[in-house]
């Protein structure tokens, strides 16, 4: 679990009550390392086993009362470790989340920076929930940098969220304000969620790539979950002219400390006509408060005979068996 830096004990008897409270207002330090020994054929094209770094982070947040009923905060968390390879690694050279803001419960909450946007957060818990990861990912472009972000204070369950990226005229491709749309509502165990995407930018999610081709075409999403004591079940689809209709469905159930989930996705593509789908399970056991291992498989299937690439060769179904293990504080 995550852990707040404090002084020793020892040192922390000799100080004076006002270097106590000082002390208190320390960031909170978090991270975890990520390994993961993947098994990946492709029908057609051979297997490959890889060892690697799945993600591994340091981050540091905190926050503070700026008034009675007004908190600001912050969030900074770094990647690009390559913790399975010491050769490879230069040390953390990427940044995952970046932000400032302010929240407060009469006003609700506003950030800065970079961090998971609006449209991904209600929509995208599917793709976003195992470790590996399926290749089919949401049906939007907006990425997660340059973002201006609100959430509103729940009105019964019902939370309104707003989001604009703000890209300027050193962007690629030019300036311009793609935005986000987002109500989720909660009641009970029902979870209820919509929300859209302009998609008005010209790079790809979370880079500065140009997208080729271009297309600001809107998305639309929705999601419904609903808790049934340790189970949980998640429906959603998106839609997005001449792009793709992805639709998924997804189980999860809990058993003291272990993890169990299933998942279909299916994909669209408008402008091929062709489709692509994946299948995902997970089984996760919890070793401790701040250590776990998993194993996950992937079975992919498309129309297309060239959608998956394995060293230079290519075939039409991919499948994936990975296990892994995460220590995080």
């Amino acid at each position: 679990m995550k852990k707040t830096l404090i002084a020793s004990a020892i040192a922390a008897a000799t100080i004076s009550g006002t270097a106590l409270a000082q002390e208190s207002n320390l960031p909170t330090v978090y991270g975890n390392i990520q390994y993961v020994l993947t098994h990946t054929n492709v029908d057609g094209a051979g297997s490959v086993v890889d060892h690697a770094d799945n993600g591994t982070t340091l981050g540091v947040k905190h926050d503070h009362e700026i008034a009675p009923g007004i908190t600001g905060f912050l969030k900074l968390e770094l990647e690009g470790i390559n913790a399975n390879n010491k050769a490879d690694s230069s040390g953390i050279d990427g940044l995952d989340e970046a932000y400032i803001g302010v929240r407060g419960d009469a006003f609700g909450q506003v950030w800065v920076g970079s961090d998971d946007s609006m449209y991904e957060e209600a929509i995208d818990e599917i793709y976003n929930f195992y470790e590996v990861g399926s290749n089919i990912g949401g049906n939007y472009d907006t990425g997660e940098g340059d973002l201006i972000q609100y959430l509103s204070p729940s009105f019964g369950g019902l939370r309104l969220g707003a989001a604009v990226q703000v890209n300027g005229d050193s962007t690629p491709g030019g300036k311009s304000y793609p935005y986000q749309l987002a109500a989720m509502y909660e009641v009970d165990a029902l979870e209820l969620a919509f929300a859209m995407d302009s998609n008005d930018g010209s790079t790809k999610y979370s880079d500065n790539a140009l997208r080729t081709p271009k297309n600001n075409e809107n998305t639309y999403g929705m999601r419904a979950s609903y808790n049934l004591d340790d189970l949980r079940l998640t429906a959603s689809f998106e839609t997005r002219k001449d792009v793709a209709d992805v639709f998924g469905v997804m189980g999860v159930y809990t058993l003291g400390a272990n993890q169990f989930a299933l998942s279909y996705q299916l994909r669209d593509n408008d402008v091929s006509g062709d489709k692509d789908d994946t299948v995902a399970l997970q089984a996760l056991h919890n070793l401790s408060d701040n250590m776990y291992v998993y194993v996950e498989g992937y079975l992919s299937n498309a129309d297309k005979a060239t959608e998956y690439k394995l060293e230079g060769k290519s075939g039409d179904e991919r499948s994936i068996a990975a296990v892994g293990a995460v220590y995080y504080f």
